[in-house]
């Protein structure tokens, strides 16, 4: 591991968090209390949401390299057969080293969409939601991407009933149907669990590593992670910022993250 490399990047991504913070909470802000805090989080919202999120991974296992994937996730409630959905569009941007003489590729990664039917609780605090994904192949490398058509399921859980302590997780599925025949059959699974603390003046303690499982080599890769974020709501946008560095405690098999710090700029759109 890299620790100059780590450290510096750690500064940097608490130093952006901090000068976005530094103005403080306002009026709205103060109005939208504690719900805002204990919502910004959830992936089953009921708003608009628009995400732009990146991980800096700092060395790849079997590999001294590093790599970079940066997120734009946009999501969006919708109805369906008198039912309440929720659709969430994910595009990546991934940086990779290639071989064999070690440059890296830029540009874009597979498109994965999922859209959960969201369940009628007795609590409002609980959301639950489950529904199909579809992995599409357009990304612009051959190593940026599967170039494979990929279906499974996604399911989400959102326990927000505490004011201070919010959990949950996204499961996911996927598995490949088409695509080119030269590539690797895409089998994985994602366990996504989630843990936000509220500390007061809408800081937030956070941690939400996935840890994912490759069913055709029994490759995996769990990570551990802990970082801090900021809820702005202001006006009819609610704002989230966070920076959380992760680290794996077991992996097994070549390109997982050794390290890496996972930095978010979050928007929820109210009404």
């Amino acid at each position: 591991m890299k620790n100059t490399e780590f450290s510096r990047r750690l500064v940097s991504a608490f130093v952006v968090l901090a000068v976005l913070v530094s103005a403080g909470p306002g009026l709205a802000q103060e109005q939208a209390g504690g719900n805002a805090a204990a919502q910004a989080n959830n992936p089953l919202a009921n708003m608009t949401a628009l995400n732009f999120q990146d991980y800096y991974i700092g060395e790849l296992t079997e590999s001294d390299r590093a790599a970079n994937q940066f997120w734009v996730r946009f999501a969006k409630p919708f109805k369906l057969v008198g039912g309440d959905w929720l659709m969430r569009a994910s595009l990546p941007v991934p940086t990779q080293p290639t071989p064999p003489d070690g440059d890296t590729k830029t540009g874009l990664g597979d498109l994965n969409v999922f859209a959960s039917y969201l369940f009628k609780t007795k609590d409002p605090a609980l959301s639950v939601g489950l529904g199909p994904q579809i992995t599409i192949p357009t990304a612009t490398s051959d190593y940026l991407g599967s170039q494979k058509w990929s279906a499974g399921f996604a399911h989400v859980l959102f326990n927000a009933k505490s004011p201070k302590l919010q959990w949950g997780y996204l499961l996911t599925w996927q598995h490949s149907f088409a695509g080119s025949d030269d590539r690797a059959t895409v089998n994985t699974g994602a366990f996504q669990p989630f843990a936000m603390y509220q500390i007061g003046n809408h800081f937030y303690l956070r941690s939400a590593p996935i840890w994912v499982y490759n069913f055709e080599t029994d490759g995996y890769t769990i990570p551990l992670g802990l970082g801090i974020g900021k809820v702005i709501p202001k006006g009819k946008t609610v704002y989230n910022i966070f920076v959380e560095p992760q680290f794996s405690v077991a992996d097994d098999g070549a390109g997982w993250a050794e390290w890496q710090i996972f930095v978010g700029f979050n928007m929820q759109f109210i009404g």
